[in-house]
């Protein structure tokens, strides 16, 4: 049954808008606690990919982990409501994690695309000017236990995607608010391990954005599993099509075994 984040209405909205950001769960068949991972899709700040919210949470119940998906508010909202839905996310499910059979200190998350700079947004920064607790639920933990970023936006100062800047700062944004949002100047020895991915030719989504979050991680010796594929489109999801690409699937559920999330 989806979950809604905020019954009382999200902070961050203008009165012209109205938007109640949920939560899809989407359960793991197990007896003992486990973990769980929130999925972030992408669409540049303008919507939710849906080939990249319920499929990816069904492959992560095959590897025995619970998943929900996220759908945080986009343009027209702008920063910070979406980070405020993604730490929400966060505390919400860490806050029902006894009834619904998860380890609290096994929240993890996922995104892809401009979800992926969400996903690293939320892995790097963990108060929001203005956010005051509304409840029980804002005064759980907002850091997540680990993050996987797929051919994630991780800059909006070098090799940014142009549509994920306009629609999460609006127009004309300063130098100095990009910077602060770049996750790659935002890396520290509380952002937790991570794993990421991307194609050497995607063109909307450079790779120097894996690269230079992939650099910041290792500067600060946080643990992180890179992995580079030559060719695709960007976008691929679960990549089901593509018989390389589609190895990250792979890779990634053995990197959540080493990590004691899945099966």
């Amino acid at each position: 049954m989806t979950q809604l984040l905020w019954p009382n209405g999200a902070p961050f909205q203008e009165a012209n808008q109205d938007y109640s950001p949920t939560l899809t769960p989407y359960f793991a068949e197990r007896n003992e606690k486990h973990g769980a991972i929130i999925v972030f899709p992408g669409g540049g700040y303008q919507n939710r990919a849906l080939h990249e919210g319920e499929p990816v949470a069904k492959w992560l119940n095959t590897l025995g982990i619970t998943a929900f998906v996220l759908h945080y508010r986009v343009s027209p909202f702008r920063h910070p409501a979406p980070l405020a839905d993604a730490q929400r996310a966060i505390r919400y499910v860490r806050h029902h994690a006894k009834e619904w059979n998860l380890d609290q200190q096994k929240i993890g998350i996922l995104g892809f695309s401009a979800g992926g700079h969400l996903a690293s947004t939320a892995s790097t920064i963990f108060d929001i000017e203005g956010l005051e607790a509304s409840d029980s639920i804002d005064h759980e933990n907002c850091r997540p236990n680990l993050a996987i970023l797929c051919y994630p936006v991780i800059s909006l100062t070098n090799y940014f995607h142009e549509g994920s800047v306009h629609n999460l700062l609006g127009e004309n944004p300063t130098h100095e608010l990009r910077v602060s949002l770049s996750s790659e100047n935002n890396v520290s020895a509380a952002t937790p391990p991570t794993f990421l991915w991307h194609t050497a030719d995607d063109a909307a989504v450079p790779v120097e954005n894996s690269l230079l979050y992939a650099q910041s991680l290792s500067k600060s010796k946080i643990p992180f599993e890179l992995h580079v594929f030559p060719n695709g489109r960007h976008g691929l999801g679960l990549a089901d099509d593509d018989a390389v690409v589609g190895k990250w699937t792979e890779l990634c559920g053995s990197w959540l075994r080493m990590q004691g999330f899945a099966i």
